[in-house]
C-alpha cells in the first residue's frame, strides 16, 4: 500500500529589500518561517513553525519520532494545504492510545521549543546501537563534503541543517528554521524509502542535547556529528545507549 502525498512544498527564502549604510536599497532574502498545524484523522494535534519546504515528509518523520503512528502503511495519505496552513492526516484505522501519549508532553531545548509526547524514555532506554569505530581522516572528509550543502544558510542565514551520511556520501541534507523539523524531516524520507540508520551518520548544527540523541537512536543511526557542544543529558543518554558522539 502506498501513501497518498501532496507537493506543496514552499521557497525557502522570501525576497527582501534593504537600505544600506548610504541610503542605497539592495536586494536580499532571508529564510522563511511559517506556521503549519498538523491533523491527525481531523484532530490538531501540533503547530510547527517551519520553512515549508518539505511539509509532507516533516510530518510523516514528525509521527514517527514522536511514536504516534507505528507503521507507515497504517498512513493513508498525507495532504499539505497552505491556504489554511495546515497539513492533514489521514490514517487506515483508529490510532490506539492517543489521547494518552498526548496527554504526557516534554518540552525540549531545540529551536523553537520542540516537545516530545508519550513515554519517549521508556522505549529509548531498550536500544543499545553497536558503535562503529570511526578515523579522525574521515570524520573530516564528511565534514569537508557538507560544506557544500548549507545553500539556504548561505543565501539568508537563520536555519539549521541537518543531514544523513552514508560514508562520505550525503543521502539526504535538510535545511529548517528549528533543527528537530530538519531530523524529521529526514527521519521522514527514511521511513518513506525504508532506509537503514545502521552504519550511517547523522550530522546536526547546534549541540548534542538529549533530545538529539534520543531522535538519532529512533532511527536506527549509531552516530552524531556536530562542530557544537554537548549538554551532559545528552552525554550521559549517549553513553548508557551507546549512540557514539
Amino acid at each position: 500500500m502506498s501513501i497518498e502525498l501532496s507537493d506543496a512544498g514552499l521557497d525557502a527564502t522570501i525576497a527582501v529589500t534593504a537600505i544600506d549604510e548610504y541610503g542605497e536599497s539592495r536586494g536580499g532574502h532571508v529564510a522563511a518561517e511559517r506556521a503549519l498545524t498538523i491533523y491527525l484523522d481531523r484532530r490538531e494535534i501540533v503547530t510547527v513553525m517551519t520553512l515549508g519546504t518539505q511539509p509532507e515528509m516533516l510530518t510523516l518523520g514528525w509521527l514517527r519520532n514522536q511514536r504516534l503512528v507505528n507503521d507507515v502503511q497504517d498512513i493513508a495519505s498525507i495532504k499539505a494545504n497552505w491556504e489554511t496552513d495546515s497539513v492533514n492526516v489521514t490514517t487506515r484505522r483508529t490510532i490506539e492510545g492517543l489521547d494518552e501519549r498526548l496527554s504526557r508532553k516534554t518540552v525540549t531545548t531545540g529551536c523553537g521549543q520542540g516537545a516530545m509526547y508519550g513515554d519517549m524514555m521508556a522505549e529509548v532506554n531498550r536500544i543499545h546501537m553497536d558503535a562503529p569505530v570511526l578515523h579522525q581522516s574521515y570524520i573530516y572528509e564528511v565534514l569537508a563534503t557538507l560544506n557544500a550543502h548549507n545553500e539556504i544558510y548561505r543565501q539568508a542565514g537563520a536555519v539549521h541543517g541537518c543531514a544523513l551520511c552514508d560514508g562520505t556520501d550525503i543521502i539526504n541534507f535538510v535545511e529548517d528554521v528549528g533543527r528537530h523539523n530538519a531530523v524529521d524531516t529526514i527521519a521522514g524520507h527514511m521511513w518513506l524509502n525504508e532506509i537503514s540508520g545502521n552504519n550511517k551518520i547523522f550530522y546536526t548544527t547546534g549541540r548534542l542535547t538529549s533530545e538529539m540523541v534520543i531522535k538519532v537512536a529512533q532511527m536506527g543511526v549509531p552516530t552524531l556529528l556536530s562542530r557544537s557542544g554537548i549538554t551532559h543529558a545528552g552525554l550521559t543518554l549517549a553513553k548508557k545507549i551507546r549512540v557514539t558522539l
